[in-house]
């Protein structure tokens, strides 16, 4: 099962409606609907949208649409907070780095995001950790990205 099957069971295991359709967005949420373009010409950039969306649904109240406003901002940047950490966990780069993916182009396709999406992710985590975080016997690097095993973590 691809990944945006998978997101669309969590919706559906809260009963939020997710439809696709033509629309001038990429997507939008409200009232435990989703509607994500179906003019999206990938099931990655449905599965990277329906991520942000669903992180409205775990994170946003009301209606944020203008932002204009530094609350709705706030309120945008946490969805996609959300919707990073579930698409891409520290877990995955982890397991990525132990299969051989080599840049961010394989890592990207690896955890089924598009590129942008996984450019947001790192600057995401880098705002968060600094340069790096520690992650069970590993060291992730963002800047520049890797993964560095540790020997012993006793040691």
């Amino acid at each position: 099962m691809y990944l945006y099957e998978t997101l669309m069971e969590e919706c559906n295991g809260k009963d939020i409606e997710v439809y696709e359709k033509k629309m001038k967005n990429k997507g939008l949420y409200g009232d435990n609907i989703i509607w994500i373009n179906k003019s999206l010409p990938t099931s990655t950039e449905k599965y990277s949208i329906l991520a942000e969306e669903l992180g409205h649904y775990y994170t946003s109240i009301g209606d944020i649409t203008d932002q204009s406003k530094l609350v709705n901002r706030k309120h945008e940047k946490r969805a996609r907070a959300w919707a990073f950490e579930k698409a891409v966990p520290f877990k995955k780069i982890v397991q990525a780095h132990k299969e051989s993916v080599k840049n961010k182009y394989e890592l990207a396709k690896f955890l089924g995001v598009t590129e942008s999406f996984l450019e947001g992710a790192l600057d995401r985590y880098k705002e968060k950790y600094g340069d790096t975080v520690d992650y069970e016997n590993y060291t992730v690097c963002f800047e520049p990205l890797g993964v560095i095993e540790w020997f012993d973590k006793n040691f």
